[in-house]
């Protein structure tokens, strides 16, 4: 559904939020390691991400990535956004570039209220949301 920049993007914001939310900066390589995710391709995920303003940074020794407290309220919309633009939230099922209420593809009524709950799931789920699951280890990041 999403792309594998996508999925480590989601991944990382959701680790840098759960370890920022005691004022800790994490390194490239703990939050590669903390989602499973390849370092090289985690640190031009988050390079991007931080660009984008979704993500804080501080180089040098005791530097890393982190969020402040208004950061923990950006949505995962936000993050999809980021990475996969709107294609998600507004694309054709099939990939047509021409789909629309007048010339609908054949799962076009379907996936537009798909599309719309996802939206809406995405839209409302904040950063912060997830920190006390995590805390918990009701909630996981990568597989163990």
């Amino acid at each position: 559904m999403f792309s594998k920049s996508c999925e480590y993007a989601l991944r990382a914001m959701l680790f840098v939020g759960h370890r920022s939310r005691c004022g800790n900066k994490t390194g490239i390589r703990d939050i590669a390691d903390g989602i499973n995710s390849p370092e090289h391709f985690t640190a031009k995920i988050l390079q991007e991400l931080s660009r984008k303003k979704l993500v804080r940074s501080v180089k040098g020794p005791g530097g890393g990535f982190y969020l402040e407290a208004q950061d923990m309220e950006c949505t995962l919309a936000d993050i999809v956004r980021a990475m996969d633009g709107d294609k998600i939230f507004s694309g054709c099922a099939l990939g047509l570039s021409e789909c629309s209420e007048e010339k609908p593809c054949p799962l076009h009524r379907r996936f537009k209220k798909i599309r719309k709950e996802i939206q809406d799931m995405l839209q409302s789920a904040k950063l912060a949301d997830f920190n006390e699951r995590l805390e918990k280890k009701l909630i996981f990041l990568k597989r163990v």
